[in-house]
């Protein structure tokens, strides 16, 4: 599956001001890793965002937002983000920075053995 390679470079931009940062191919796509955990990525041409469970309601009332399903079930906490809703610098960095607040808070996923 194809990923969209000038948002994947945006968000590449975005995370390189990080030192504990790691580029990841997974979903068919890119995936950002922070302090070993997932942090923000890029699914097809949307930006998929690791945010806050508390604040998922509201973003998903936010224009080019949308819950995302995998495996038939919406993941709280993860969404998907169209290019409608993150056009403007200012509407970018917004996704972006929630993504990066909520890494500190998060749980990284158990290592496989």
């Amino acid at each position: 599956m194809a990923y969209d390679e000038k948002l994947n470079d945006r968000i590449r931009e975005a995370m390189s001001v990080f030192t504990n940062v790691e580029e990841k191919h997974m979903f068919g796509g890119t995936c950002y890793m922070l302090n070993g955990k997932m942090c923000v990525g890029v699914v097809g041409d949307e930006m998929m965002c690791r945010i806050d469970p508390d604040l998922y309601a509201a973003a998903l009332e936010r224009k080019g937002c949308r819950e995302m399903v995998f495996t038939g079930k919406p993941m709280k906490g993860y969404v998907y983000v169209a290019e409608e809703g993150m056009k403007s610098k200012k509407d970018f960095e917004y996704w972006i920075g929630l993504c990066v607040e909520f890494n500190s808070k998060a749980k990284a996923s158990k290592k496989k053995k």
